[in-house]
C-alpha cells in the first residue's frame, strides 16, 4: 500500500476524532459514534474527499466491535432466548411491511422505476443491495444516497430517541474490569481467523460475527473475563462513525437534493413501521421496549449493535436480530427482483 493511499483515510479518521471530541464535550448521546458520522458527512458535503479505512483495518474494526458486543453474554442470556422466535417472526413481518409500503410510495410520489424504488426501500444490507443494483436497471447513485441517508439518520436519531425516553440503564455509567492484554490479543487473533472463514462462506458482516462468536464462547466458557479496553472500543466506534459518514463523499448538492426527500421519507416511514412492530412485540412478550426498538431499527448491523453497547441494552439480542434481518434480506431482495423482471 502506497503512502498516498493512507492520506485520505487518515484525514477522515482525524475529522472523525474531532467530531467525537466535540459531541463528547457537549454530552451528546453515543458521542464516539454519532460525532464522527456527523463530522465526516459534513466534510464530504463541503467537498473534502473522505474514505473509510483500508479493507484490513476495516475488518479489524469490525472484529473489535464484535468482541465488544459478545462480551455481555452470560449463561442467563440463553434462558431468555425462548421468546426470541416470536421477536424474529415479528422482525420478518416488519421487513415485508417496510418494503411494500416504502416501495409503493417511491414509485407513486417520486416517480422512481420499480427496481430503483425496491432497492431504495430495502431496510438494510447496504453493500449487498448496491451490488445487486449494478446487475439490474436501477439508478445506482439514487439508491446509494437513499440507503446511506437511512443508515446515517438512524445512527444519529436512535440514541437521541432512546435518551428522550429517559430509559437508559444505569449500568452504562459503570466501569467494569477490562480484559487482560494476553487474552484480548488471543481473542482478536481467533476472531480474525473465524471472520476470514465466514467471509469465504459469504456470510454478511463476517468479521463482526466472527468477533461475536469468539467473545461469546470465551466469556460463557469462563476462559476470559472482563470487558474490552475503553480506548480500543472507542477507537472502533469512531472508525465506524467515520465509515458511515464517508459514504457521502463525492455526492453533489443537486443530486443530494433530488434524493433527499425520498431518503427522508424512506427513513422516517421505515423507522415508524419498525417501532410499531417493536411496540406490538413488547405487548406480546413483555420484553424490554428499548432493546426491541434498537433490534428492529432498520440501520446497519454494525451501527445498531454498537449502539446497543453504548446505550447499555442487551447487545447480543440486538446483534442477533440484525444478523437475522440481513439473512432474510439476502433471500428477499433477489426474489423480488426476479419477480419484477418476469413482469
Amino acid at each position: 500500500m502506497t503512502k498516498g493511499s493512507w492520506q485520505v483515510p487518515l484525514l477522515t479518521f482525524g475529522i472523525a476524532v474531532a467530531g467525537a471530541g466535540m459531541t463528547y464535550a457537549l454530552a451528546f448521546p453515543a458521542p464516539f459514534l454519532t460525532g464522527p458520522a456527523m463530522a465526516v458527512t459534513l466534510a464530504g458535503l463541503l467537498g473534502v474527499r473522505t474514505a473509510g479505512p483500508p479493507a484490513r483495518v476495516r475488518d479489524m474494526v469490525f472484529v473489535i466491535l464484535g468482541l465488544t458486543i459478545g462480551q455481555g453474554v452470560t449463561p442467563e442470556v440463553f434462558g431468555a432466548m425462548r421468546t426470541w422466535p416470536i421477536t424474529l417472526a415479528a422482525l420478518a413481518a416488519s421487513l415485508f411491511a417496510i418494503i411494500f409500503v416504502t416501495r409503493e410510495m417511491l414509485v407513486r410520489f417520486w416517480s422512481m422505476d420499480p427496481a430503483t424504488a425496491f432497492l431504495s426501500s430495502s431496510p438494510g444490507h447496504l453493500s449487498y443491495v448496491l451490488g445487486l443494483s449494478e446487475g439490474v436497471k436501477a439508478d445506482l447513485k439514487t439508491v446509494s444516497i437513499v440507503q446511506s441517508m437511512r443508515v446515517l439518520a438512524l445512527t444519529l436519531l436512535v440514541p437521541v430517541a432512546v435518551t428522550l425516553t429517559g430509559q437508559i440503564p444505569d449500568r452504562v455509567l459503570l466501569a467494569p474490569q477490562e480484559t487482560a492484554l494476553g487474552p484480548l490479543l488471543a481473542m482478536i487473533l481467533a476472531a480474525g481467523v473465524v471472520g476470514y472463514v465466514l467471509q469465504l462462506l459469504r456470510l454478511p458482516a463476517a468479521y463482526l460475527i466472527g468477533g461475536m462468536l469468539v467473545s461469546v464462547a470465551a466469556h460463557v466458557s469462563g476462559l476470559v473475563s472482563g470487558v474490552m479496553s475503553f480506548w480500543v472500543a472507542a477507537a472502533a466506534f469512531v472508525a465506524l462513525g467515520g465509515l458511515i459518514g464517508s459514504r457521502f463523499s463525492g455526492v453533489t448538492w443537486p443530486h443530494l437534493r433530488r434524493a433527499f426527500s425520498a431518503g427522508v421519507m424512506v427513513t422516517l416511514l421505515a423507522a415508524v413501521l419498525a417501532a410499531a412492530f417493536a411496540v406490538l412485540t413488547h405487548w406480546i412478550t413483555g420484553m424490554d421496549l428499548i432493546a426491541l426498538f434498537i433490534a428492529f431499527a432498520p440501520g446497519g448491523i454494525e451501527t445498531m449493535a454498537a449502539m446497543a453497547v453504548i446505550l447499555g441494552v442487551d447487545p447480543t439480542f440486538v446483534a442477533t436480530h440484525h444478523v437475522a434481518r440481513l439473512l432474510m434480506l439476502t433471500v428477499i431482495v433477489p426474489v423480488f427482483l426476479l419477480r419484477g423482471r418476469g413482469k
